[in-house]
């Protein structure tokens, strides 16, 4: 059996068991102030390193390392260094002792065993194969051409620069329309009517016509720069818009969407593997299974960086 294999088996095992077996080592946890928790990670050994046997039965810092990757994120953060690495070997060694104890009543004879082990094995080598794919769909290259045709088919879209100020009846909006027309500052005035707190003085980001309510877009895409609209009535209350500037929408830089780009090319790729395995593959449903869905892009991929 090799190490990963043995490392799966326990952990599989040992899994049910980690609250109750982490209760002592937590209890001798160093306290925040303590040198050992404080202390920096020293140089990562390698992962051949034997650590420990138990019963004949090795634990290498590759063990060590998988148990971190499985439930690293659930010990508390002050658990560092040394601290660390001695818990997650304790948990190991307990782990063992009880994957040893349930070998020796036979329990991995069991159908269950097989059946769960097997799920696991393809669980571990999906999770490898996604994230080779995560890896190999994701160079610069790759990126920066799915960008450079997002950008070729984006078409022109006018979007604009505005204030407004909300208020609850056309009253009040044709109040604050008059005093506009007088001559007052559109910003001054905002702050001391408008009841919408997201505006600093009424100022709104660029926004496309899709991006307000039809009523809202409707009057300020009319108006001209510089001129402020008539009472607008929407679901939010009235409004009296002021028109700043209109622009063509810029493209957004590479940097911007990056990550966005990265989740796009991944999934895709998820999506074109499947298809080409299905495509080549006999599957057969029986009367009894559900009816089949659109295949859709797996879970633990990487996609979420």
């Amino acid at each position: 059996m090799t190490i990963a294999r043995a490392t799966l088996s326990r952990l599989a095992l040992a899994a049910a068991l980690a609250y109750p077996l982490a209760v002592p080592a937590l209890a001798q946890m160093p306290a925040p102030g303590n040198d050992a928790a404080s202390a920096p990670d020293e140089k990562p050994l390698p992962p051949d390193t034997l650590l420990a046997t138990v019963n004949g039965q090795k634990i290498t810092q590759l063990d060590v390392n998988m148990a971190a990757e499985d439930i690293g994120a659930n010990l508390p953060q002050q658990l560092k260094g040394k601290a660390r690495t001695t818990y997650l070997l304790d948990y190991l060694i307990d782990g063992t002792l009880v994957a040893q104890k349930a070998k020796a009543d036979q329990l991995d004879k069991t159908p269950d065993f097989s059946q769960k082990m097997a799920y696991a094995e393809d669980k571990v080598l999906m999770e490898a194969i996604l994230t080779k794919i995560a890896a190999t769909s994701t160079s610069d290259a790759q990126m920066h051409k799915i960008y450079d045709d997002a950008k070729a088919q984006q078409k022109p879209q006018e979007e604009l620069h505005a204030r407004h100020i909300l208020v609850a009846s056309e009253a009040d909006a044709q109040a604050v329309e008059k005093r506009l027309k007088a001559g007052e500052d559109f910003a001054k005035v905002a702050k001391e009517v408008s009841k919408d707190p997201s505006a600093e003085g009424g100022e709104l980001p660029w926004f496309t016509r899709e991006q307000m309510v039809p009523a809202f877009s409707d009057a300020a895409f009319k108006l001209q720069k510089g001129q402020i609209s008539d009472p607008v009535k929407t679901q939010f209350g009235w409004h009296v818009i002021k028109l700043e500037d209109r622009r063509q929408k810029p493209f957004p830089a590479f940097d911007q969407v990056k990550d966005q780009i990265q989740r796009f090319a991944i999934q895709k790729a998820q999506s074109e593997l499947i298809l080409s395995l299905r495509k080549g593959a006999k599957i057969e449903r029986t009367a009894a299974a559900p009816a089949e869905v659109p295949a859709q892009p797996m879970p633990g991929s990487g996609g979420d960086k």
